[in-house]
């Protein structure tokens, strides 16, 4: 079991990396008292693999010692978990801004007098957590695609997919390009089974259709070409924070060529490990 402990300023990040982290698979609980971890931990180990990665934030909102935290880390380490923290930040200035963006009440502003002294009471408060800390992020001038890209960099498995997921459909020109598409290919050029009696009836998730749309070289040479295309792309935008990322195929009516192309591409973006889901918005449309 491995077991992530978020720590930070506030402003620092801490809310963002726990979302990226449930991408890759972590199971996130927010503002966990140390006194809670153990029992807690006991819970996930008994959990059948359910809760193998487990991501807890820890703030100054918890109201526990420091020196707890630390002691239950020492205890986790010692019955052999993986266990390890995260501490994100920021420049004071950075943090402020932040603040004055969202328009959101900084934890330890009822202790002092303005926020300035709130974030740099907080920095000192958390100096002996982010001593303790394995990995350190500033996230002062990092996007939040790079602070995504980091994470799965430092904690993503060799599986990981950066958390996208590709959405495909197939759809017909005449009806119109789906709004949502990020990529759109369009396989007009190649020859219609619309026009063959036998296959008109069908769709391109029927063999025979399939089977006509792929007898031709320059089908087979497009769809290698696409293929190489996504295989090049998709990590690209995993990385740059894409958590969804739909690809539109479409022919004229949206029955038969992008359907069959529609499907060989589901198979193969999920053969490279990434969540996909498969729809053909047209397939029942009146010719």
């Amino acid at each position: 079991m491995e077991i992530l402990v978020i720590s930070g300023l506030s402003g620092g990040g801490k809310s963002k990396a726990a979302s990226y982290l449930e991408d890759i698979g972590f199971y996130i609980v927010d503002n966990m008292p140390a006194a809670m971890i153990l029992k807690f931990a006991e819970f996930c180990a008994a959990g059948n693999g359910r809760y193998d990665r487990v991501a807890l934030v820890y703030d100054v909102r918890t109201g526990s010692s420091f020196s707890e935290l630390f002691d239950v880390l020492d205890q986790l380490k010692e019955g052999n978990a993986c266990c390890s923290m995260l501490f994100l930040e920021a420049a004071p200035e950075v943090i402020i801004k932040r603040y004055k963006e969202t328009r959101r009440r900084h934890p330890l502003l009822d202790s002092v007098d303005t926020l300035e002294e709130a974030v740099h009471r907080e920095r000192e408060l958390m100096a002996p957590v982010r001593a303790r800390a394995d990995h350190i992020i500033d996230t002062s001038r990092t996007t939040t695609a790079q602070l995504r890209g980091e994470l799965l960099r430092i904690f993503g498995q060799e599986s990981d997919t950066g958390g996208m997921a590709v959405s495909l459909t197939s759809f017909g020109f005449k009806y119109g390009i789906p709004l949502e598409a990020d990529l759109v290919f369009d396989v007009r050029f190649m020859p219609n089974p619309y026009y063959m009696d036998e296959l008109r009836h069908q769709t391109g998730l029927d063999a025979p259709v399939a089977e006509y749309v792929f007898s031709f070289p320059q089908t087979t040479e497009y769809l290698n070409r696409v293929k190489d295309l996504l295989s090049f792309s998709l990590p690209l935008y995993a990385e740059e924070g894409k958590a969804v990322l739909v690809v539109a195929v479409g022919c004229t009516g949206g029955h038969h060529r992008s359907v069959a192309v529609t499907r060989a591409l589901t198979e193969y973006i999920r053969s490279l490990g990434y969540p996909v889901t498969e729809n053909h918005r047209d397939i029942n449309r009146g010719g």
